[in-house]
Protein backbone atom coordinates (compact mmCIF):
# COMPACT_ATOMS: atom_id res chain seq x y z
CA UNK A 1 0.00 0.00 0.00
CA UNK A 2 1.40 3.32 -1.20
CA UNK A 3 2.85 5.22 2.57
CA UNK A 4 0.71 8.77 1.30
CA UNK A 5 2.18 10.30 4.53
CA UNK A 6 5.58 9.27 3.22
CA UNK A 7 5.01 11.28 -0.22
CA UNK A 8 3.53 14.21 1.28
CA UNK A 9 6.43 14.59 3.62
CA UNK A 10 8.83 13.92 0.71
CA UNK A 11 7.13 16.63 -1.51
CA UNK A 12 7.29 19.34 1.24
CA UNK A 13 11.18 18.80 1.69
CA UNK A 14 11.67 19.06 -1.73
CA UNK A 15 11.58 22.83 -2.75
CA UNK A 16 14.03 22.98 0.77
CA UNK A 17 16.36 20.62 -1.20
CA UNK A 18 16.88 22.73 -4.20
CA UNK A 19 17.04 25.48 -2.02
CA UNK A 20 19.67 24.65 0.08
CA UNK A 21 21.66 22.58 -2.50
CA UNK A 22 25.68 24.17 -2.52
CA UNK A 23 24.47 26.43 0.33
CA UNK A 24 27.20 27.00 3.56
CA UNK A 25 25.30 25.99 6.85
CA UNK A 26 27.52 26.56 10.00
CA UNK A 27 26.51 24.16 12.83
CA UNK A 28 27.59 24.96 16.08
CA UNK A 29 26.55 21.54 18.67
CA UNK A 30 26.79 22.33 22.52
CA UNK A 31 29.62 19.95 24.08
CA UNK A 32 26.44 18.70 26.50
CA UNK A 33 24.99 17.21 23.30
CA UNK A 34 28.33 15.47 22.34
CA UNK A 35 28.60 14.71 25.86
CA UNK A 36 25.33 13.10 26.36
CA UNK A 37 25.19 10.50 23.25
CA UNK A 38 22.90 13.06 21.53
CA UNK A 39 25.44 13.32 18.65
CA UNK A 40 24.40 9.71 17.32
CA UNK A 41 21.28 10.29 15.60
CA UNK A 42 22.33 14.12 14.80
CA UNK A 43 25.43 12.40 12.55
CA UNK A 44 23.30 10.42 10.27
CA UNK A 45 21.24 13.90 9.77
CA UNK A 46 24.74 15.52 9.08
CA UNK A 47 25.65 13.22 6.30
CA UNK A 48 22.48 13.15 5.22
CA UNK A 49 22.98 17.20 4.59
CA UNK A 50 26.00 16.58 3.53
CA UNK A 51 24.50 14.03 0.75
CA UNK A 52 21.91 16.69 -0.61
CA UNK A 53 24.70 18.93 -1.95
CA UNK A 54 24.84 21.15 1.49
CA UNK A 55 28.20 22.43 2.27
CA UNK A 56 28.59 22.33 6.07
CA UNK A 57 31.16 23.90 8.39
CA UNK A 58 30.80 21.96 12.06
CA UNK A 59 31.71 23.67 15.10
CA UNK A 60 31.86 21.68 18.64
CA UNK A 61 31.54 23.01 22.06
CA UNK A 62 33.85 21.59 24.80
CA UNK A 63 32.15 23.16 28.19
CA UNK A 64 31.38 19.97 30.07
CA UNK A 65 34.20 18.10 29.10
CA UNK A 66 36.63 20.87 30.51
CA UNK A 67 34.29 21.22 33.56
CA UNK A 68 34.76 17.02 33.97
CA UNK A 69 38.37 16.64 33.01
CA UNK A 70 39.68 20.18 35.49
CA UNK A 71 37.16 17.99 38.42
CA UNK A 72 38.82 14.59 38.09
CA UNK A 73 42.65 16.66 38.03
CA UNK A 74 41.34 18.55 41.30
CA UNK A 75 42.42 22.17 39.00
CA UNK A 76 40.27 25.36 39.98
CA UNK A 77 37.69 26.80 37.14
CA UNK A 78 37.83 30.74 37.35
CA UNK A 79 35.81 33.14 35.07
CA UNK A 80 35.23 36.78 34.37
CA UNK A 81 32.45 38.33 32.39
CA UNK A 82 31.23 34.76 31.46
CA UNK A 83 34.44 34.06 29.85
CA UNK A 84 36.62 31.21 31.66
CA UNK A 85 40.10 32.72 32.63
CA UNK A 86 42.44 30.03 31.30
CA UNK A 87 45.63 29.63 32.74
CA UNK A 88 48.24 27.34 31.20
CA UNK A 89 47.13 24.70 33.15
CA UNK A 90 43.74 24.85 32.00
CA UNK A 91 45.07 25.36 28.96
CA UNK A 92 46.23 21.56 28.70
CA UNK A 93 42.90 20.76 29.86
CA UNK A 94 41.24 22.68 26.81
CA UNK A 95 43.85 20.69 24.67
CA UNK A 96 42.53 17.23 26.28
CA UNK A 97 38.99 17.88 25.75
CA UNK A 98 38.97 19.28 22.29
CA UNK A 99 41.13 16.20 20.92
CA UNK A 100 39.00 13.84 23.38
CA UNK A 101 35.57 15.45 21.45
CA UNK A 102 36.78 15.78 18.35
CA UNK A 103 37.79 12.27 17.87
CA UNK A 104 34.51 11.06 19.17
CA UNK A 105 32.82 13.25 16.60
CA UNK A 106 34.96 11.84 14.02
CA UNK A 107 34.43 8.07 14.53
CA UNK A 108 30.41 8.74 14.47
CA UNK A 109 30.74 10.84 11.24
CA UNK A 110 32.52 7.84 10.18
CA UNK A 111 30.20 5.18 10.63
CA UNK A 112 28.48 3.21 7.83
CA UNK A 113 26.68 0.20 9.25
CA UNK A 114 24.32 -1.35 6.91
CA UNK A 115 21.09 -0.52 7.06
CA UNK A 116 21.60 3.09 8.19
CA UNK A 117 21.50 6.29 6.55
CA UNK A 118 25.25 6.43 6.64
CA UNK A 119 25.68 3.30 4.68
CA UNK A 120 27.81 4.12 1.71
CA UNK A 121 28.56 7.74 2.85
CA UNK A 122 32.04 7.83 3.08
CA UNK A 123 32.07 11.41 4.64
CA UNK A 124 35.67 12.78 4.76
CA UNK A 125 36.02 15.57 7.77
CA UNK A 126 38.41 18.22 7.18
CA UNK A 127 40.11 20.18 9.63
CA UNK A 128 43.28 22.07 10.50
CA UNK A 129 44.60 26.07 11.37
CA UNK A 130 42.19 28.09 9.72
CA UNK A 131 41.04 30.00 12.74
CA UNK A 132 43.89 32.79 13.66
CA UNK A 133 43.33 33.43 16.98
CA UNK A 134 44.51 36.27 19.58
CA UNK A 135 44.68 37.00 23.48
CA UNK A 136 41.65 38.55 25.02
CA UNK A 137 44.20 40.52 27.08
CA UNK A 138 43.09 41.68 30.39
CA UNK A 139 39.68 42.83 31.45
CA UNK A 140 39.02 44.74 34.37
CA UNK A 141 42.16 44.48 35.56
CA UNK A 142 42.30 40.50 35.30
CA UNK A 143 44.75 38.66 32.77
CA UNK A 144 42.39 36.37 30.87
CA UNK A 145 45.94 35.00 29.75
CA UNK A 146 45.08 31.89 27.08
CA UNK A 147 41.58 32.74 26.64
CA UNK A 148 41.61 34.53 22.95
CA UNK A 149 39.24 35.89 20.15
CA UNK A 150 39.13 34.94 16.75
CA UNK A 151 41.49 37.52 14.67
CA UNK A 152 41.26 35.88 11.26
CA UNK A 153 39.34 32.78 9.08
CA UNK A 154 41.20 31.31 6.41
CA UNK A 155 37.88 31.26 4.15
CA UNK A 156 39.17 30.46 1.00
CA UNK A 157 41.08 27.40 3.04
CA UNK A 158 37.69 26.32 4.41
CA UNK A 159 35.87 26.99 0.68
CA UNK A 160 38.31 25.11 -0.57
CA UNK A 161 38.08 21.73 1.81
CA UNK A 162 33.70 22.37 1.58
CA UNK A 163 34.42 22.37 -2.39
CA UNK A 164 35.52 19.20 -2.21
CA UNK A 165 32.68 17.76 -0.62
CA UNK A 166 33.77 17.19 2.95
CA UNK A 167 32.95 18.14 5.73
CA UNK A 168 34.94 20.90 7.80
CA UNK A 169 34.70 20.35 11.82
CA UNK A 170 36.30 23.34 13.75
CA UNK A 171 37.45 22.86 17.59
CA UNK A 172 36.95 26.12 19.61
CA UNK A 173 41.11 26.88 20.04
CA UNK A 174 42.71 29.08 17.91
CA UNK A 175 46.20 29.51 17.09
CA UNK A 176 48.02 32.83 16.99
CA UNK A 177 50.97 34.14 14.85
CA UNK A 178 53.57 33.00 17.49
CA UNK A 179 52.41 29.68 17.62
CA UNK A 180 50.34 29.34 20.74
CA UNK A 181 47.04 28.26 21.19
CA UNK A 182 44.05 30.10 22.74
CA UNK A 183 40.65 29.28 24.12
CA UNK A 184 37.55 30.61 22.07
CA UNK A 185 34.05 30.93 22.58
CA UNK A 186 32.09 28.24 20.59
CA UNK A 187 29.19 30.45 20.02
CA UNK A 188 31.49 33.65 19.03
CA UNK A 189 33.54 31.20 16.60
CA UNK A 190 31.01 30.20 15.05
CA UNK A 191 28.55 33.36 14.49
CA UNK A 192 32.26 34.99 13.13
CA UNK A 193 32.40 31.84 10.86
CA UNK A 194 28.96 32.19 8.94
CA UNK A 195 29.84 35.90 8.96
CA UNK A 196 32.65 35.42 7.07
CA UNK A 197 31.82 32.55 5.14
CA UNK A 198 28.32 34.33 3.94
CA UNK A 199 26.46 31.47 4.91
CA UNK A 200 22.79 30.42 4.33
CA UNK A 201 22.44 29.48 7.80
CA UNK A 202 24.10 29.45 11.56
CA UNK A 203 22.42 26.59 13.26
CA UNK A 204 22.87 26.12 17.49
CA UNK A 205 22.18 22.77 18.51
CA UNK A 206 21.18 22.91 22.00
CA UNK A 207 19.65 21.86 25.40
CA UNK A 208 15.95 23.11 24.78
CA UNK A 209 13.94 23.43 21.93
CA UNK A 210 14.20 26.54 21.72
CA UNK A 211 12.82 30.09 22.55
CA UNK A 212 9.76 30.45 25.05
CA UNK A 213 8.20 33.55 25.90
CA UNK A 214 7.35 34.85 29.58
CA UNK A 215 3.79 33.19 29.42
CA UNK A 216 5.91 29.60 28.91
CA UNK A 217 4.79 29.80 25.37
CA UNK A 218 6.87 28.47 22.47
CA UNK A 219 8.07 30.81 20.06
CA UNK A 220 8.84 29.46 16.59
CA UNK A 221 10.17 32.29 14.63
CA UNK A 222 11.29 35.88 15.59
CA UNK A 223 12.63 38.90 14.49
CA UNK A 224 16.01 40.20 15.20
CA UNK A 225 14.87 42.99 16.95
CA UNK A 226 11.84 40.59 18.75
CA UNK A 227 15.20 38.51 20.25
CA UNK A 228 16.67 41.56 21.72
CA UNK A 229 13.48 42.56 23.40
CA UNK A 230 13.27 38.79 24.77
CA UNK A 231 17.01 39.00 26.23
CA UNK A 232 16.28 42.80 27.34
CA UNK A 233 13.68 41.56 29.19
CA UNK A 234 14.90 38.49 31.32
CA UNK A 235 12.82 35.46 30.60
CA UNK A 236 14.55 33.76 28.76
CA UNK A 237 16.28 29.82 29.45
CA UNK A 238 19.84 29.82 30.53
CA UNK A 239 21.00 27.95 27.30
CA UNK A 240 18.77 30.09 24.98
CA UNK A 241 20.42 33.68 27.10
CA UNK A 242 23.75 32.39 25.77
CA UNK A 243 23.40 31.52 22.40
CA UNK A 244 20.34 33.62 21.44
CA UNK A 245 22.90 36.88 21.61
CA UNK A 246 24.80 35.54 18.72
CA UNK A 247 22.08 34.32 16.31
CA UNK A 248 20.81 37.90 16.64
CA UNK A 249 24.27 38.83 15.85
CA UNK A 250 24.24 36.91 12.82
CA UNK A 251 21.74 38.37 11.00
CA UNK A 252 22.27 41.32 11.87
CA UNK A 253 25.99 40.55 10.20
CA UNK A 254 23.50 39.24 7.01
CA UNK A 255 23.29 35.82 7.64
CA UNK A 256 19.37 35.11 6.09
CA UNK A 257 18.27 32.65 9.00
CA UNK A 258 19.74 31.67 12.85
CA UNK A 259 18.02 28.42 14.80
CA UNK A 260 18.11 27.07 17.63
CA UNK A 261 17.83 23.62 17.78
CA UNK A 262 17.37 20.54 20.50
CA UNK A 263 19.66 18.05 20.40
CA UNK A 264 17.07 15.87 22.65
CA UNK A 265 14.36 15.17 19.83
CA UNK A 266 15.21 12.95 17.39
CA UNK A 267 15.23 14.18 13.77
CA UNK A 268 14.52 17.52 15.13
CA UNK A 269 17.28 18.89 12.93
CA UNK A 270 15.48 17.51 9.79
CA UNK A 271 12.09 18.30 11.08
CA UNK A 272 13.67 22.56 11.54
CA UNK A 273 15.39 22.90 8.02
CA UNK A 274 12.93 20.52 5.75
CA UNK A 275 9.66 20.81 7.25
CA UNK A 276 7.05 23.84 6.63
CA UNK A 277 6.59 24.57 10.65
CA UNK A 278 10.21 23.77 11.87
CA UNK A 279 10.40 22.49 15.34
CA UNK A 280 13.08 25.15 17.08
CA UNK A 281 13.01 28.63 16.92
CA UNK A 282 14.15 30.90 13.67
CA UNK A 283 15.58 34.43 13.90
CA UNK A 284 15.58 36.50 10.98
CA UNK A 285 17.16 40.06 10.56
CA UNK A 286 13.71 41.22 9.36
CA UNK A 287 10.03 40.01 9.67
CA UNK A 288 9.59 36.06 7.83
CA UNK A 289 6.11 37.72 6.02
CA UNK A 290 5.70 40.20 3.32
CA UNK A 291 3.04 41.52 1.41
CA UNK A 292 4.07 42.72 -2.24
CA UNK A 293 3.09 43.40 -5.23
CA UNK A 294 2.24 40.17 -7.78
CA UNK A 295 4.02 39.33 -10.77
CA UNK A 296 3.40 37.41 -13.96
CA UNK A 297 5.46 34.73 -12.11
CA UNK A 298 3.23 34.53 -9.03
CA UNK A 299 0.42 33.35 -11.64
CA UNK A 300 0.94 29.78 -10.80
CA UNK A 301 0.91 29.79 -7.26
CA UNK A 302 -2.13 32.10 -7.02
CA UNK A 303 -4.31 29.70 -9.07
CA UNK A 304 -2.45 26.78 -6.81
CA UNK A 305 -4.32 28.75 -4.03
CA UNK A 306 -8.17 29.62 -5.18
CA UNK A 307 -8.38 26.79 -7.78
CA UNK A 308 -9.74 24.61 -4.18
CA UNK A 309 -12.20 27.60 -2.86
CA UNK A 310 -13.24 27.94 -6.57
CA UNK A 311 -14.10 24.40 -6.69
CA UNK A 312 -16.02 24.83 -3.30
CA UNK A 313 -17.84 27.75 -4.77
CA UNK A 314 -16.25 30.18 -2.04
CA UNK A 315 -14.59 32.12 -4.90
CA UNK A 316 -15.58 32.62 -8.13
CA UNK A 317 -13.73 30.76 -11.34
CA UNK A 318 -10.97 32.67 -13.00
CA UNK A 319 -8.87 31.37 -15.40
CA UNK A 320 -4.86 32.08 -16.10
CA UNK A 321 -5.61 34.40 -18.93
CA UNK A 322 -7.85 36.33 -16.65
CA UNK A 323 -5.19 36.39 -13.74
CA UNK A 324 -2.71 37.40 -16.28
CA UNK A 325 -4.55 40.32 -17.30
CA UNK A 326 -5.29 41.85 -13.99
CA UNK A 327 -1.97 40.74 -12.40
CA UNK A 328 -0.85 44.40 -11.18
CA UNK A 329 -4.32 44.42 -9.34
CA UNK A 330 -3.05 41.12 -7.34
CA UNK A 331 -1.38 41.37 -3.68
CA UNK A 332 0.70 38.16 -2.50
CA UNK A 333 1.85 37.04 1.15
CA UNK A 334 5.04 35.26 1.32
CA UNK A 335 6.26 33.64 4.65
CA UNK A 336 10.00 32.78 4.36
CA UNK A 337 9.55 33.55 0.43
CA UNK A 338 6.48 31.13 -0.07
CA UNK A 339 3.69 32.19 -1.51
CA UNK A 340 0.51 31.45 1.15
CA UNK A 341 -1.94 33.71 0.29
CA UNK A 342 -3.34 36.28 -1.76
CA UNK A 343 -6.04 39.18 -2.64
CA UNK A 344 -6.90 41.60 -5.27
CA UNK A 345 -8.31 44.90 -5.13
CA UNK A 346 -10.03 46.56 -7.59
CA UNK A 347 -10.05 50.30 -7.42
CA UNK A 348 -13.48 52.33 -8.08
CA UNK A 349 -12.46 56.00 -7.84
CA UNK A 350 -15.27 57.71 -8.96
CA UNK A 351 -17.43 56.51 -6.07
CA UNK A 352 -14.32 56.09 -3.73
CA UNK A 353 -14.56 52.97 -3.25
CA UNK A 354 -12.65 49.74 -3.47
CA UNK A 355 -13.53 46.35 -4.12
CA UNK A 356 -11.72 43.73 -2.07
CA UNK A 357 -11.79 40.45 -3.95
CA UNK A 358 -10.06 36.50 -4.36
CA UNK A 359 -8.71 36.79 -0.92
CA UNK A 360 -7.04 33.60 -0.16
CA UNK A 361 -4.67 31.61 2.35
CA UNK A 362 -3.37 28.23 2.19
CA UNK A 363 -4.93 25.52 4.46
CA UNK A 364 -1.99 25.30 6.76
CA UNK A 365 -1.76 29.36 7.28
CA UNK A 366 -5.37 30.06 8.00
CA UNK A 367 -4.37 30.08 11.91
CA UNK A 368 -1.60 32.95 10.99
CA UNK A 369 -3.45 35.85 11.11
CA UNK A 370 -2.92 35.98 7.26
CA UNK A 371 -6.14 36.84 6.33
CA UNK A 372 -6.48 39.88 8.66
CA UNK A 373 -2.80 40.85 6.97
CA UNK A 374 -3.74 41.26 3.28
CA UNK A 375 -6.79 43.02 4.56
CA UNK A 376 -4.91 45.65 6.30
CA UNK A 377 -2.73 45.72 3.35
CA UNK A 378 -5.55 46.02 0.93
CA UNK A 379 -7.16 48.81 3.42
CA UNK A 380 -3.90 50.78 3.33
CA UNK A 381 -3.94 50.23 -0.03
CA UNK A 382 -7.05 51.85 -0.59
CA UNK A 383 -6.32 54.74 1.77
CA UNK A 384 -3.54 55.67 0.09
CA UNK A 385 -5.25 56.10 -3.76
CA UNK A 386 -8.42 58.57 -1.54
CA UNK A 387 -10.36 55.87 -1.76
CA UNK A 388 -12.75 55.73 1.35
CA UNK A 389 -14.71 52.56 1.80
CA UNK A 390 -14.22 48.95 1.12
CA UNK A 391 -16.29 46.87 -0.45
CA UNK A 392 -16.22 42.67 -0.57
CA UNK A 393 -19.03 40.21 -2.05
CA UNK A 394 -19.14 36.67 -0.43
CA UNK A 395 -21.35 33.63 -0.24
CA UNK A 396 -19.55 31.76 2.89
CA UNK A 397 -17.70 33.97 4.60
CA UNK A 398 -19.47 36.48 5.78
CA UNK A 399 -18.76 36.43 9.73
CA UNK A 400 -15.51 36.67 8.76
CA UNK A 401 -15.92 40.23 7.55
CA UNK A 402 -18.21 41.29 10.22
CA UNK A 403 -16.23 40.60 12.34
CA UNK A 404 -13.46 42.54 10.61
CA UNK A 405 -15.59 45.81 10.74
CA UNK A 406 -17.97 45.50 7.73
CA UNK A 407 -21.39 45.92 8.00
CA UNK A 408 -24.12 44.29 5.56
CA UNK A 409 -25.02 46.73 2.54
CA UNK A 410 -27.67 46.67 -0.45
CA UNK A 411 -26.96 46.30 -4.18
CA UNK A 412 -27.43 49.53 -4.63
CA UNK A 413 -24.36 50.85 -2.65
CA UNK A 414 -22.08 49.43 -5.05
CA UNK A 415 -20.34 51.41 -7.84
CA UNK A 416 -22.78 51.88 -10.91
CA UNK A 417 -19.81 49.77 -12.62
CA UNK A 418 -19.88 47.34 -10.25
CA UNK A 419 -23.25 46.83 -10.26
CA UNK A 420 -23.86 46.35 -13.95
CA UNK A 421 -21.50 43.02 -13.09
CA UNK A 422 -23.55 41.60 -10.24
CA UNK A 423 -23.99 37.93 -10.95
CA UNK A 424 -28.20 37.32 -9.85
CA UNK A 425 -27.20 33.73 -9.36
CA UNK A 426 -24.67 33.53 -7.05
CA UNK A 427 -26.13 35.51 -5.08
CA UNK A 428 -23.14 37.27 -2.91
CA UNK A 429 -24.00 39.24 0.11
CA UNK A 430 -22.29 42.68 -0.05
CA UNK A 431 -20.24 44.28 3.11
CA UNK A 432 -18.90 47.44 3.35
CA UNK A 433 -16.74 48.69 5.55
CA UNK A 434 -15.84 52.72 5.93
CA UNK A 435 -11.81 53.40 5.77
Amino acid sequence: MLNREFVLSFREAAPYINTFRGKTFVLAISGEAVMEGGFYNLSQDINLLVSLGVRVVLVHGIRPQIEALLKRFGLNRLFHRDRRVTDASTMEIVKQACGITRHGIEAQLSMGMPNSPMFGAHLRVAGGNFITAQPLGVLDGVDMQYTGQVRRIDVDGINTRLSAGELVLLSPVGYSVTGEAFNLTMEEMAAQLASALKAEKLIFVIEGRGVTNELGQFVSSLTAQQAEDLLQAGHLQRDVTAYLPYAVKATRDGIPRAHLVSHHEDGSLLAELFTNGGTGTMIARDSLVKVRSAVIDDVGPILNLIRPLEEQGILVKRSREHLEMEISQYSVLEHDGKIYGCVAMHAFPEAGMAELACLAVAPERREGRFGETLLKHVEYQARTQGLKALFVLTTQTAHWFVERGFAEAGRGQLPLARQAFYNNQRRSKIFVKQL
